[in-house]
């Protein structure tokens, strides 16, 4: 083959690569471009600039956080939002991120529908999260309720005074920072937290009894502390029906006239490293360039969040030690 042709044939050859390479780019940057306009739009990305039924996960231990909570509003926000199913597998929290998270919600169920679906547990703060919806929807053997609320303090001062150790404090009256645990609990410290528990737990029954429209002993009923299945919820007044995802959308459409077509779409919390837009865009760009594994990885570690602490009162279920 003469030198001529074998030039040409390079030639070729790193034209297919730079056109390759171009088109990777430019995909790329299209990808980062839509991604950048959906922000602007108010959506978290470019699958929420269409029609859909916003799906929110709620899971874990519930504290209030201002991501969930900003979350929330953008769906509020959102004219492509046309409802909400709200998926909740969680055991609850504390009562004042608990008491945020249902206010919230009822101003977004002032805009739009929202659908609680039950998990495996909507238990104490997470279900007073469900109490902030139009309907409640939950499996079978869903775990529901737990209506009451805890405080909860370990007391080691024997611990201390078998090893000989005292502590001393001067404080300006018997009930500041009580209980404790350094000493005895006094009966007046004991009085003053079951009155802040008692306080808070007609707080959640009062929610419970207008939410659920249930008269004085239907609520005694359920406001026991216990957790029921849904099965048992449902005659109760703790749910509105036994299903999931696919029943919740079939209500949509038939009581809200939302269309069951309509693509349901996650809406999700974002890390702090996401919030500066650089995760996506490195992600789209690994993916478009054929990195998938890269692309895997960034998302993946995107995805890890740290668990925040609980303080205060507590509603939450305990089912395990």
């Amino acid at each position: 083959m003469s030198a001529p042709t074998d030039y040409l044939i390079d030639r070729r050859r790193m034209r297919r690569r730079l056109g390759w390479w171009r088109a990777a780019t430019l995909g790329a940057l299209a990808l980062a471009g839509l991604g950048f306009a959906a922000k602007l739009g108010g959506a978290d990305s470019a699958d929420k600039l269409t029609p859909h039924i916003a799906r929110l996960s709620i899971q874990g231990l519930i504290t209030g956080d201002k991501d969930t909570i900003e979350l929330i509003q953008k769906i509020g926000e959102s004219e492509n939002a046309k409802a909400l199913l709200l998926s909740l597998d969680s055991p609850g929290g504390t009562t004042t991120g608990s008491e945020k998270l249902y206010e919230e919600l009822r101003r977004l169920a002032e805009k739009k529908p929202v659908v609680a679906v039950v998990g495996n547990l909507a238990a104490s703060g997470a279900y007073i999260a469900a109490l902030a919806t139009d309907r409640i929807v939950a499996r079978k053997t869903s775990l529901v309720g737990s209506i009451g609320v805890l405080f909860q303090f370990p007391n080691f001062y024997k611990l201390l005074e078998n090893v000989g150790v005292k502590v001393e404090e001067v404080k300006s009256s018997p009930l500041k920072a009580a209980p404790n645990g350094l000493e005895p609990t006094s009966e007046a410290a004991k009085a003053a937290i079951a009155s802040l528990v008692a306080d808070s737990y007609d707080w959640f029954k009062g929610l419970v009894k207008e939410r659920r429209k249930l008269d004085d002993a239907e609520l005694a009923k359920v406001s026991d502390g216990r957790v029921f299945t849904a099965h048992q919820g449902l005659p109760l007044k703790l749910v509105d029906s036994i299903g999931g995802e696919r029943e919740a959308i079939a209500w949509l459409e038939s009581d809200k006239n939302i269309a069951k077509s309509l693509p349901v779409r996650d809406w999700k919390r974002k890390t702090s490293i996401e919030r500066l837009g650089l995760v996506e865009s490195a992600a789209a760009v690994a993916r478009a360039t054929g990195f998938d594994a890269f692309a895997a990885g960034l998302e993946s570690a995107a995805r890890s969040e740290q668990v925040a602490g609980l303080d205060g009162l507590l509603a939450i279920w305990q089912g395990f030690p």
